[in-house]
């Protein structure tokens, strides 16, 4: 169901066309004038506004150059009873979507409204699409910590190097092989992911190295691996510490050898593949357990870049939070909310054993359960919750 706000200074009006509106299945609410209307749309994400030219108080125009600075993506459909060419076009102009005339005409507002709130969702779908295929995001913060992880990154990057990437889960070890992927001279061929805590450990060979049809029960057709379809690129693997010993030994083979088998097949594969690895385990700790192979280990460690949790950053947090609020807001189509001082420094009080992850978590939770500010005793009641 859509929610559309009507803002016009004659009731009769507002009644005509929330009849309309409500009987076709839509959410309406009313503002008597430009003013009240801009406060509820400050607090309530609005599909469509409906906003009369001429009103006491605040000239509608006035209102849409306001709405527009709240929110730019919002339909703004201008109405008047004193419409000229002139009028319209200067609307237009300022932002609004459509101008249409008063006494409205049903089939015209219909259509309007109808348009409006296709926009609406192509704009949606726009920046959704536009988010999927961005190549990376933005590394956020100023701390020492960070500046010296971003340096790390410029060195080693245009290298050949392989990076072992340390750091607790949800700190952003994912973002720092992107980077250094990003920042090579092999940017223009892919990045190839491979989560090795989450593939059991009798399909991570499959997994990483390819399968011939036939080599075992469920291998229907040929597949190729991680480190072919990385070939000439970057192949990530993330979670390297609780890769089986067996997967170890042909990882440490190819990193040798530069080239592959398929799991029941007998032809040596060549393939040029830059390796980044990353863990949230003390590996030297796993090669005293037998757990981890020692000459694995420095084969993948040439560079290590630890990432910093954010308990070791807690002067970023100001700035994640505000990098999250714009984010989250853009994609739920909400009024961005402001944090108070308080608010931050609550947020930086807290202990972060989920990191950026979980301070992402609580800030979509603080802009969805909050008013329109998010002081420090909203951060008390909702960031644990």
């Amino acid at each position: 169901m859509s929610k559309i706000l009507i803002i016009d200074d004659e009731r009769s009006i507002r009644n005509t066309l929330k009849d309309i509106l409500e009987y076709e299945k839509h959410e309406v609410d009313e503002a008597a004038d430009g003013t009240e209307g801009l406060k509820m749309a400050e607090k309530q994400k609005y599909d469509v506004i409906l906003c009369d030219i001429k009103m006491p108080k605040m000239d509608g125009i006035e209102v849409l150059e306001k709405l527009q600075e709240l929110n730019s993506d919002i339909p703004v459909v201008m109405i008047s009873g004193h419409g000229t060419i002139d009028t319209a076009v200067d609307a237009i102009k300022r932002g609004a979507f459509d101008y249409i005339s008063k006494p409205p005409d049903l089939n015209r507002l219909l259509i309007t409204v109808r348009n409006a709130l296709d926009r609406q969702l192509l704009v949606k779908e726009a920046k959704s699409l536009k988010r999927k295929i961005s190549r990376i995001t933005e590394m956020v913060g100023q701390s020492e910590e960070m500046n010296n992880v971003r340096l790390m990154i410029d060195k080693v990057a245009p290298t050949e190097a392989r990076v072992l990437i340390t750091g607790e889960n949800g700190t952003g070890k994912e973002l720092v092989a992107r980077w250094i992927h990003e920042k090579s001279s092999r940017n223009q061929t892919p990045i190839v992911e491979v989560n090795c805590a989450a593939i059991p450990s009798e399909l991570i060979e499959s997994e990483l190295f390819g399968h011939e049809k036939g080599s075992f029960t469920s291998a229907i057709k040929q597949r190729l691996g991680k480190f072919e379809l990385a070939n000439k690129g970057t192949l990530f693997m993330d979670e390297v510490g609780d890769m089986s010993l067996a997967a170890q030994a042909k990882v440490l083979r190819a990193l040798q050898e530069n080239k592959i088998t398929r799991v029941g097949g007998e032809k040596e594969i060549p393939v040029d593949v830059r390796i980044l690895a990353a863990t949230n385990k003390d590996l030297r700790k796993e090669i005293e357990k037998g757990n981890f192979r020692e000459d694995l280990f420095h084969r993948l460690s040439v560079i290590k870049i630890h990432v910093p949790s954010l308990n070791e950053r807690k002067d970023d947090i100001p700035l994640l939070a505000d990098y999250f609020i714009k984010e989250i807001c853009s994609d739920y189509g909400m009024v961005p909310k402001q944090i108070t001082d308080q608010g931050y420094e609550a947020l930086k009080d807290i202990n972060w054993t989920g990191n950026i992850r979980e301070l992402r978590n609580v800030m979509e939770r603080l802009l969805i359960l909050c008013d329109k500010s998010i002081d420090s005793s909203d951060v008390k009641m909702y960031a644990s919750k």
